[in-house]
């Protein structure tokens, strides 16, 4: 039985494992870029990134249990991460939209648990200072690629267009996290169209769109890549229980 499961979830417990497991699947994602990236500076840019996830992701699955047996023992549906950070990588353009969504959300969010007496304020404190780099990094990418050749204008604006779904997800409210999920959808709303907008791209549906909108990662329901992504994630700890390194 999932470590996650065994008992009722504690005050806190839902905030922890929902931060906690979209910081390390994300991590794994922009991990899967090593020795991949276009160029030998994004192949550096992106593990940074995914090795600041990944020590997010320690520090909130330790508030739990045991981050090892977390990560690496729970079945899919025991995992809390909304279903953007499951994406695949696509192109390089479709790893910007996604982190571009994500990043300014995490910094805002972040940015409000700073300011809280709470928990999460000591690791909210330091985190919004490295997701900052994360934002800036996106940014920039977005309009490199939205204000370049026609080619990349076409790959990042299908990439918005193809994530735009799963953004929904972001703003709905996990138990223990005292935050104004009003503003905080308002302020990442406000700063995305900014970006895009002068990456001279176009946000999907426009800043009011009602479009519909997939997720349910908050739930336990993944979407198919992510069985993948975990199998392969998973298998050295599951092929050597026990094992020390």
């Amino acid at each position: 039985m999932s470590p996650a499961r065994a008992t009722p979830a504690p005050l806190g417990t839902a905030a922890a494992l929902a931060l906690g497991d979209d910081a390390l699947v994300l991590s794994h994602r922009l991990g899967e870029w090593a020795g991949n990236a276009p160029v030998l500076e994004e192949d550096v840019a992106l593990a940074n990134m995914a090795l600041d996830l990944l020590g997010q992701a320690r520090t909130l699955l330790s508030l739990v249990g045991d981050e090892d047996e977390l990560a690496y023992l729970r079945e899919e549906r025991a995992f809390r991460n909304v279903q953007l950070v499951e994406q695949p990588n696509g192109d390089f353009a479709h790893t910007i939209a996604r982190q571009l969504y994500f990043s300014v959300y995490q910094q805002l969010l972040y940015g409000q648990l700073a300011a809280e007496d709470g928990p999460l304020a000591p690791l909210a404190a330091k985190a919004v200072k490295e997701v900052a780099y994360h934002r800036d990094h996106a940014e920039h990418w977005t309009l490199r690629l939205g204000d370049g050749t026609a080619e990349s204008h076409e790959r990042m604006q299908r990439a918005l267009d193809a994530l735009w779904r799963y953004t929904g997800e972001l703003f709905e409210p996990v138990d223990g996290l005292p935050v104004d999920w009003t503003a905080l959808h308002d302020g990442w709303l406000t700063a995305v169209t900014g970006v895009v907008e002068q990456a001279t791209l176009t946000l999907p549906g426009g800043p009011q769109s009602g479009a519909w909108t997939a997720g349910a990662g908050r739930q336990g329901i993944h979407t198919e890549p992510f069985g993948r992504m975990l199998a392969e994630m998973q298998h050295l700890h599951r092929s050597h229980p026990g094992a020390s390194w």
